[in-house]
């Protein structure tokens, strides 16, 4: 059985970009885009220089299934909005990702 699969976004922002807009800027697109099953992100905070090689931000979207994700991707919304991204990014790594998950969240 296919399982969620991921969408990991590393970055480092430019220095001056609008970091605020574009944050808002994503949570409106995934939020319009029915293929995203969640979007979490997060800004670094402790880690050195050495480890974080300065990255700072993470997203993470989940999608039911390839198939999801790569509507996500050919979606104008999402087409758009990439322009805008990727021209605030000094620095990023991005995977694409089937979950395997070793550790299931605990039942309610």
């Amino acid at each position: 059985m296919e399982g969620e699969f991921k969408h990991l976004v590393l970055v480092k922002f430019k220095e001056g970009a609008a970091v605020g807009e574009i944050l808002k800027g994503m949570e409106n697109l995934v939020t319009e885009i029915e293929a995203v099953k969640s979007f979490e992100w997060g800004q670094e905070m402790e880690g050195p220089e050495m480890l974080t090689q300065g990255f700072t931000h993470a997203f993470l979207m989940t999608f039911e299934n390839k198939e999801a994700h790569t509507a996500f991707t050919a979606h104008p919304k999402h087409v758009e909005f990439s322009a805008t991204f990727s021209a605030a990014i000094e620095k990023i790594v991005l995977l694409d990702f089937p979950a395997i998950r070793a550790k299931p969240p605990p039942s309610a």
